[in-house]
């Protein structure tokens, strides 16, 4: 969110952070404070101002569509925080907003902008290991047992894992595949009675060539991925996440909003870690827990992370590829939307990527309601 791109921005030294709107006050003192920059009380306000060229829309999920059609109308280009928008029509009339005001739209961060995935992509269309046959990707986080605002949990909001995590492995997904989904089935469960919302999911993805993918994403945070890729950070849940999963079992009472509130942006958690390294920080992995272990299958061998950058395994035993480059999907963001409109060069993580994305998770959620295969309509291909 906002937290993690002013970070990112911070030790960017090309790009300039001038001004920032919010509805809570504390936040707009602590940005003022901190960047010397000029604050608004409405997202309209801050698309007027003449000093600003690109917008990055960090606002609740519902509101991305109708904000990035206003800065989009106002000329500024756009970098849309994932889901794009909550249904098709909604993204449909974002891309329009950008093509007609002639502005870039780029499409939230999500690992494919991590040069760890990107790099598993070059070694896909360089053709070494011959044409992808198969792609599995898994992610066991306790993204349901973090502290969370009601919003991030109502699926009429764009709460629950499908739109709030479903974006990152779907858009690994397409990138290794080619991007070009044919259909869908999928199952979305909310199995946890004393935290209702959509918590676990399983999809099954057929390209147009016919290569099968399964993705699988369990927020609940029992077993975690990382348990299975040590070198790429905690490998149990935290005390936090436990606590509160006991709390609300036992029917405690727990104040959530708040604790979210002191990790958003001027809050007293954000604050002690404002002064700390983070958003283009070299990690030591190409490792994103929200998108899992991905695992690329091809014709003359397999491909997943590797601690620095990825495995490779061939009819000659593993090899390991050293990826550099920052691996934080912000920054990778932030570089491509300064690439596009300092040095003119398009915009590849675009709205109609985006929008794709977002027909492959609602895809699936039809699925779970009609239990049936789903067929797509708004793919596009990957870049290469």
């Amino acid at each position: 969110g906002a937290v993690g791109v002013a970070r990112a921005i911070d030790n960017a030294p090309y790009l300039e952070l001038v001004a920032a709107a919010d509805v809570r006050k504390p936040a707009l003192d602590d940005f003022e404070r901190r960047y010397h920059g000029r604050v608004y009380d409405s997202v309209e306000k801050l698309c007027n101002d003449p000093d600003v060229e690109v917008i990055w829309v960090s606002t609740p999920n519902q509101f991305h569509a109708e904000h990035t059609i206003m800065a989009a109308e106002h000329g500024k280009h756009v970098v849309v925080e994932k889901p794009m928008a909550l249904d098709m029509q909604e993204a449909e009339k974002m891309v329009e907003a950008a093509d007609r005001n002639k502005v870039n739209l780029l499409y939230g961060p999500t690992p494919s902008l991590m040069t760890g995935f990107q790099a598993m992509r070059r070694v896909i269309s360089s053709g070494r290991l011959g044409k992808v046959c198969a792609i599995n990707c898994w992610s066991y986080v306790d993204w349901m047992f973090r502290p969370r605002l009601p919003q991030e949990l109502d699926t009429k909001l764009g709460g629950g894992t499908p739109y709030r995590s479903g974006p990152n492995q779907f858009d690994a997904v397409r990138l290794m595949g080619g991007g070009m989904v044919r259909s869908v089935r999928g199952q979305v469960l909310d199995y946890i009675p004393y935290r209702s919302s959509q918590g676990y999911y399983a999809a099954y993805l057929e390209f147009e060539d016919g290569t099968p993918a399964t993705v699988v994403k369990n927020g609940y945070g029992y077993f975690l991925t990382t348990e299975l890729v040590p070198w790429a950070g905690e490998t149990r849940p935290g005390e936090r996440a436990m606590q509160l999963r006991k709390s609300l079992r036992d029917g405690a009472a727990v104040d959530e909003v708040s604790a979210m509130e002191s990790m958003r942006f001027g809050g007293q958690a954000e604050a002690e870690q404002s002064g700390r390294p983070a958003g283009n920080a070299p990690a030591p992995t190409g490792y994103q827990a929200e998108a899992g272990i991905l695992v690329v299958s091809c014709e003359k061998g397999d491909i997943r992370q590797a601690p620095g950058g990825l495995y490779v395994y061939d009819d000659d035993g593993q090899h390991e590829i050293a990826v550099e480059g920052f691996q934080s999907e912000l920054i990778g963001g932030l570089e491509e939307m300064y690439q596009a409109v300092i040095q003119k060069r398009p915009v590849h993580h675009d709205g109609r990527w985006g929008m794709a994305t977002l027909e492959v998770i609602l895809a699936m959620m039809e699925s779970a309601e009609k239990r049936r295969e789903i067929r797509l309509h708004y793919q596009c291909s990957a870049w290469e």
